[in-house]
């Protein structure tokens, strides 16, 4: 029993006759009653009274009919549904960040939410280190790191091209000058994130190669409690320029460029290599591409 036989059995019921159904179907009358026979032939039992001329149900027909109506019917909603999540008015989308990748989602994800209102969106923070293993074992539909992982069953998207900012507060020695030397930063005290990373480990072997000591007396927790520690005028940092464009747009930190320190961070998308994305997924990273261009916080600071 298909569903066909079935669509052919409610429209003899509803036209009232085979030659109606066949002309209600677009088939002649001769196969939509070879359908009907063979529908008859699988269930055992007629279902039509064929001494009738208006296409009367038998017992059996009448049990069948309202189960064909449901299964019909539900083959419809599923079809709707099906196509509400291709055109990405329904379906869910999961999505892993820390707390800088967080923060570089947001337009984005804004510009996601206003086209497609209708899809549920989760986005979950997790280590950097730990988000490529749990997007390869489905934990979410996409991740955003800032490095490429070693994991054959993943690729990548680089979707943002950052860059690290040397900041210090307003009224600091070094506000005024137009660039600095790592030697000139000898002397000074650097806020630093307490999770080690791989641009951390490049701004040390920087300063190691030079020959410089590195002063990082205080680690904080964040990224906003370094930036509104250094802003109070406790020490400079080196932070992600998209994450300070507001407090250099209110003046509140001051970006100095340190040529020796030009590392360019990319902010990646990272999915399972193999497995085939949701739409609401697709559909995300196309809204991605169009963002990307755009300058964060209305501005790029300028480094």
């Amino acid at each position: 029993m298909d569903l066909f036989q079935l669509e052919a059995f409610l429209a003899v019921v509803r036209e009232g006759s085979f030659s109606a159904a066949a002309k209600a179907l677009f088939r002649t009358q001769p196969a939509v009653s070879q359908i009907i026979k063979r529908l008859e032939d699988e269930i055992g039992q007629p279902l039509f009274d064929r001494s009738s001329r208006r296409g009367l149900l038998t017992d059996a027909g009448r049990v069948l009919l309202g189960h064909a109506d449901r299964l019909v019917a539900l083959r419809s909603q599923a079809l709707a549904e099906l196509e509400d999540v291709r055109q990405a008015r329904a379906g869910r989308l999961a999505i892993l960040v820390n707390e800088l990748t967080g923060l570089f989602l947001l337009p984005t994800l804004h510009e996601y939410r206003r086209l497609y209102p209708a899809v549920q969106v989760t986005v979950q923070r997790a280590p950097a280190s730990r988000i490529p293993a749990q997007v390869r074992e489905f934990g979410a539909d996409i991740g955003v790191i800032t490095y490429r992982p070693a994991d054959e069953g993943l690729r990548t998207l680089v979707a943002y091209r950052d860059a690290l900012v040397f900041v210090v507060p307003a009224g600091h020695p070094l506000a005024g000058r137009r660039h600095v030397t790592i030697a000139d930063l000898a002397a000074e005290s650097f806020v630093a994130h307490h999770v080690a990373s791989p641009y951390r480990q490049k701004v040390i072997d920087a300063f190691r190669r030079r020959r410089v000591t590195l002063q990082m007396p205080v680690e904080m927790p964040t990224l906003d409690a370094i930036k509104r520690f250094v802003a109070m005028g406790n020490g400079v940092a080196l932070l992600p320029a998209i994450c300070v464009v507001d407090e250099l747009a209110r003046g509140e930190l001051v970006a100095v460029p340190v040529p020796e320190l030009a590392f360019e961070r990319h902010f990646r998308f990272v999915v399972r290599r193999t497995a085939t994305l949701s739409h609401a997924a697709r559909v995300f990273l196309k809204v991605a591409e169009q963002v990307r261009a755009r300058p964060l916080g209305g501005t790029r600071p300028r480094v």
